[in-house]
């Protein structure tokens, strides 16, 4: 059995607390049970409640919460202290404008589009990110642990994996909610087993592997030295175990277990280093362009729910250098992504979202933090979840599409308000799994999938 053994991960944020955790999980984030056992449940589950689409999502996570009115709905005419600092661009769709620090982005604009009316009335880190990753409230900065599955741990107990030989659910390089690892990215009541499958490691590194993964025979990557070694290894292995007749004692569910570790799909998939640095450049030679240009790849591989962190959004002050820092980031990933879909032909069938837990305050602070104004550099901005946004894009909806608006201060909708589970709700849709759909917790109850929501009509 495949074994991955999670870092332990530590990161403080603006409510001073310091988070660890240290999992020991199988290929799917399993811990007891085998992977044919894993996916004996999963064709369950496909049986009950059907998929009739092949439709992947990608989610980059902005950890912290990033503002809505520095990035894609900037308010011009809003006074001084509610605009902010930078002016909005043009796009090459009439009347679509986004942030001056996204410049590609502009020029591909067609190819997504923005709920800007998305929101939830609540300020605080925990809460808002179980709200926005499972659709439901139940935590809090005062009760952090998750209650509901992540809606991608959902999705993929519904949908499996669209490639046997592909972890069905993986967050580059670790799934983690306000320095939760995996927090709101578990599986919670549906089990370890739905937790994602974790890369770790720096994915712009220029040894970036998969790491400590613990392969049949105690084979180890990590003692072998280089691609080539590790590619004889599972060949070795591959003719031993056929030519010994035992995959024809495994039933067809422990083979694509089998086939899942030994295969070539997996071992092609996390392999950057055979990507053209042209591609690679146009990424970003940094942790969030490597991450995105892998979560392509797995998707193409037949993973069918990848999601990326990016974190480090609490900008309470000085949100000028911190947004000069990321923002070109973001312009690089989210413009890179579209056009490589695009240019490969799984825009279509790819879903790709980027939003955070929660918005900043519409009205900027002093950047006094509690001391003299500007004392901790430019102004900043505070939690806010009652106006967010969220970027969509591909896997069969409209892009060049602005979803309502916010008042002229961006302090809440003004039209057409989206919830957490309306997002759900479309992205269940759009990947053609039944939104109807049902599990028991952990008390033995029945609890939908979904809370009630509405498919996001004017992205189809």
């Amino acid at each position: 059995m495949l074994q991955v053994d999670l870092s332990r991960s530590s990161r403080r944020y603006c409510d001073g607390q310091s988070r660890r955790s240290f999992l020991k999980l199988g290929l799917t984030g399993l811990a007891t049970a085998s992977l044919g056992d894993v996916l004996r449940a999963k064709e369950d589950s496909l049986a009950r409640y059907g998929s009739t689409k092949d439709t992947s999502v990608i989610l980059l996570w902005l950890d912290g919460g990033p503002g809505h009115m520095d990035l894609y709905d900037l308010k011009p005419e809003a006074p001084a202290e509610y605009r902010g600092i930078w002016n909005p661009i043009r796009t090459n769709v009439d009347g679509f404008e986004i942030g001056e620090l996204f410049p590609k982005q502009a020029q591909c604009a067609d190819k997504f589009s923005i709920i800007r009316s998305l929101h939830h009335e609540n300020g605080d880190h925990f809460a808002a990110g179980h709200i926005i990753l499972t659709g439901r409230p139940g935590a809090s900065g005062a009760d952090t642990p998750g209650k509901y599955p992540f809606i991608g741990s959902l999705a993929t107990k519904l949908a499996g994996s669209r490639n046997p030989e592909m972890p069905p659910y993986v967050a580059v390089p670790y799934g983690m909610s306000i320095g939760l690892r995996p927090g709101y990215f578990g599986g919670n009541y549906l089990g370890v087993s739905h937790n994602p499958f974790e890369t770790d490691g720096d994915p712009n590194n220029a040894n970036f592997q998969v790491q400590n993964i613990n392969l049949p025979g105690g084979v180890s990557i990590e003692r072998l030295d280089d691609r080539a070694a590790l590619a004889r290894k599972f060949d070795r292995m591959r003719r031993d175990v056929e030519g010994s007749g035992v995959l024809d004692q495994m039933d067809r569910f422990d083979r694509m277990a089998y086939e899942m570790v030994s295969g070539e799909s997996a071992r092609k998939a996390f392999d950057l280093s055979s990507e053209k640095d042209e591609l690679r450049d146009r990424y970003g030679r940094h942790s969030w362009g490597q991450s995105t240009l892998l979560a392509r790849r797995l998707v193409e591989a037949g993973t069918t729910f990848v999601t990326c962190h990016f974190g480090g959004w609490d900008h309470h002050w000085d949100l000028k250098s911190g947004m000069e820092r990321y923002l070109p980031m973001v312009d690089s990933c989210v413009s890179s992504l579209l056009t490589d879909l695009s240019d490969r032909g799984l825009l279509d069938k790819t879903l790709v979202l980027l939003c955070g837990e929660f918005s900043r305050t519409p009205r900027m602070n002093d950047g006094g933090n509690g001391g003299a104004p500007m004392s901790m550099g430019t102004p900043g901005r505070d939690h806010w979840g009652n106006a967010m946004f969220c970027l969509v894009a591909g896997g069969g909806t409209r892009g060049g599409q602005i979803i309502g608006s916010t008042n002229r201060l961006g302090e809440v909708p003004h039209d057409r308000p989206v919830s957490a589970p309306d997002l759900h709700h479309t992205i269940f849709h759009l990947m053609g799994i039944d939104r109807q759909a049902s599990f028991l917790d952990h008390r033995g109850r029945p609890t939908p999938a979904l809370e009630p929501g509405d498919v996001i009509q004017e992205l189809l």
